[in-house]
């Protein structure tokens, strides 16, 4: 059984970091694409940043350069470290993992519960 369980989330200033954790269960998560998602209030849910099985990460452009995707192979863990914050950045943010080693027009099957992130002064 495919588990996925995120921690992280929480209320920070603009310009302030966080960092999201998932921690994962029932498959090896540096043998496929997995990735993080986000949805704020009243609009669709976007990608964020994904990592494929050989360690090459995408970012969407609203993010590149402030965030970074990363996974502990050991801990079958995977990281979202989110730096220079801003409000439009307020969301539930979700980690997700898909069935293919390659993130190219992958679907994502698994999906954690998600984890609040709040940017605001």
């Amino acid at each position: 059984q495919v588990q996925l369980v995120e921690s992280g989330g929480g209320s920070v200033q603009p310009g302030g970091s966080l960092r999201l954790s998932c921690a994962t269960s029932g498959y090896i998560l540096s043998n496929i694409c997995s990735g993080w998602f986000r949805q704020a209030p009243g609009k669709e849910r976007e990608g964020v940043a994904r990592i494929d099985r050989y360690g090459n990460t995408e970012y969407s452009d609203s993010v590149e350069g402030r965030f970074t995707i990363s996974r502990d192979s050991a801990k079958n863990s995977l990281y979202l470290q989110m730096n220079s914050l801003k409000p439009e950045d307020t969301a539930l943010y979700y980690c997700a993992a898909s069935v293919l080693i390659s993130c190219r027009n992958t679907e994502f099957p698994f999906w954690g519960q998600g984890t609040q992130v709040t940017v605001s002064s």
